[in-house]
């Protein structure tokens, strides 16, 4: 290579914040590394709480630091010991990084390793020209799907993974949360044949998009009484509630609207202790309740690629807006107006 430097996006210091640089150094590529030229890269939430410097991040970063771990590129680099990918080839970046040696890495669990480390949090990450991270950590993309799709895939598996483990086929189904990810959980949920998809928020500018991602169904939850609603509609509650949001008013009113031995996906992170009434809310109508956290390796990647191929998924209605990686500030204040849909930054 005959860079020395690249552009990035730096945590660098304990505030508010980021700094734009040209003059970072290339990443090492150790041996089971793979150094990859991006191409596309998306905020996330997590990427908010580091930029705001909250609580979150403060706990986990050591600065400074380049952060960013939704990306999709080109390998450019490989370690001595990698044989799974080569120079060329097109990756998007799978976020956890699996020790291999744990109880759970060893029973094909490697998403839930007892030892996770995360892109762009604990190890360097991919607002920046080039990032190098395990191989482990690599997906190769197919030909059809360009960078910022791809780039987009790993917010998309979390979305994929909750409606999965949700068993929505033929189901009544509700979202609960229309950020990015829950946007294309509702797309997610028409292509794996829910039969009727309900989408709650507190904007009606979420939800408007989340009526273009395939939801049937559009509730305010913050004008209207969602629960009442869904039970009105269906007599007895809805089959499926799956909640993106993690707040606690959505999660006690997702089981409030829960039917008698219905489903209950719980996949956004409450900001601390929830309240519930287990023996109303679980116990006495037999809920199951499932947790979801990331995306199952690669089992969910596989199933984020058919769900593209399906011509009634509408991705576009996910994405809020490209920037170059220089104007990274404005992409964040996008977020912070609360403008619909994934972000993208193009180094």
């Amino acid at each position: 290579m005959e860079e020395k430097r690249m552009q990035g996006i730096l945590k660098a210091k304990p505030e508010i914040g980021a700094e734009y640089r040209t003059d970072l150094p290339i990443p090492a590529v150790g041996e089971r590394d793979i150094l990859v030229r991006v191409k596309a890269a998306a905020i996330c939430g997590t990427d908010q709480h580091i930029y705001k410097w909250t609580q979150y991040a403060q706990d986990r970063l050591t600065l400074p630091m380049v952060f960013g771990h939704e990306f999709a590129g080109d390998v450019v680099l490989t370690g001595e010991k990698v044989t799974e990918v080569k120079a060329g080839d097109r990756v998007a970046g799978e976020t956890h990084i699996p020790c291999n040696h744990c109880y759970m890495c060893e029973t094909d669990n490697r998403h839930i390793c007892e030892n996770m480390k995360i892109i762009g949090v604990h190890a360097p990450g991919a607002f920046a020209d080039y990032i190098s991270f395990p191989v482990d950590c690599a997906y190769k993309i197919s030909d059809e799907i360009d960078y910022q799709t791809a780039s987009m895939l790993e917010p998309m598996g979390v979305g994929v993974h909750g409606v999965d483990k949700g068993d929505v086929r033929g189901k009544d189904v509700v979202i609960y949360g229309c950020g990015p990810i829950g946007l294309m959980a509702v797309g997610a949920a028409r292509v794996f044949g829910a039969e009727t998809i309900t989408a709650i928020d507190v904007f009606d500018n979420k939800l408007e998009a989340a009526g273009k991602m395939g939801a049937d169904d559009l509730l305010n939850s913050k004008t209207e009484d969602a629960a009442a609603k869904v039970i009105e509609r269906t007599g007895h509650g809805a089959d499926v509630v799956i909640d993106y949001t993690g707040n606690a008013f959505a999660i006690k009113s997702g089981f409030d609207m829960l039917r008698k031995g219905g489903r209950f996906v719980m996949v956004g992170l409450p900001n601390g202790e929830t309240a519930l009434d287990l023996s109303e809310s679980v116990i006495y109508k037999e809920a199951t309740v499932i947790g979801v956290t990331g995306r199952e390796m690669y089992k969910t990647w596989e199933q984020c690629e058919k769900v593209l191929k399906d011509p009634g998924f509408h991705m576009e209605a996910a994405v809020g807006g490209v920037f170059a990686l220089s104007d990274y500030e404005k992409a964040f204040q996008k977020i912070f107006e609360g403008v619909p849909g994934k972000m993208i930054l193009i180094p």
